[in-house]
């Protein structure tokens, strides 16, 4: 974890075009989408699991929707807000954000995989404003 964090901060002191906090939260939305975008479901079989969370693979899209949720999760109405405070105002920005981890080797890409993929994925304030739902299991009613 402290070389990870060391090689993000010589990151960000050579491209400064994000913070830290920008490439914590793509990384933690990476373990977010292997854990609750039914990926890793796709390598167990009963009760074996065949490969860790960290070999699953994701394509660039879906790396977005799994942003777009952990950021809605993480941040209600006020994402894309945070995400802008950072300066990430499109999906092409998550796809700078992860090629600089793959470049540091932070990150693995596979042989289809393209910067390209992360461009115009979604509009922001459709996907952050329009679309952002309050799930009445997570309010407490009152009586």
């Amino acid at each position: 974890m402290a070389d990870e964090t060391f090689a993000l901060h010589q990151l960000v002191a050579r491209d400064r075009r994000y913070p830290i906090e920008a490439y914590f939260f793509v990384r933690d939305a990476l373990s977010y989408a292997a854990d609750s975008m039914e990926l890793s479901n796709q390598y167990r079989h009963e009760t074996e699991v065949y490969e860790s969370a960290e070999e699953h693979h994701l394509t660039g899209q879906q790396l977005c929707e799994a942003i777009r949720e952990f950021a809605l999760n993480q941040f209600g109405l006020m994402a894309r807000i945070v995400l802008k405070n950072w300066g990430i105002v499109s999906t092409s920005c998550f796809g700078d954000i992860v090629y600089n981890m793959i470049e540091i080797g932070l990150m693995k890409k596979s042989d289809q995989d393209r910067r390209s993929h992360f461009n115009d994925v979604y509009e922001f304030e459709p996907a952050f404003d329009e679309q952002f739902e309050i799930c009445s299991s997570l309010v407490k009613r009152r009586v």
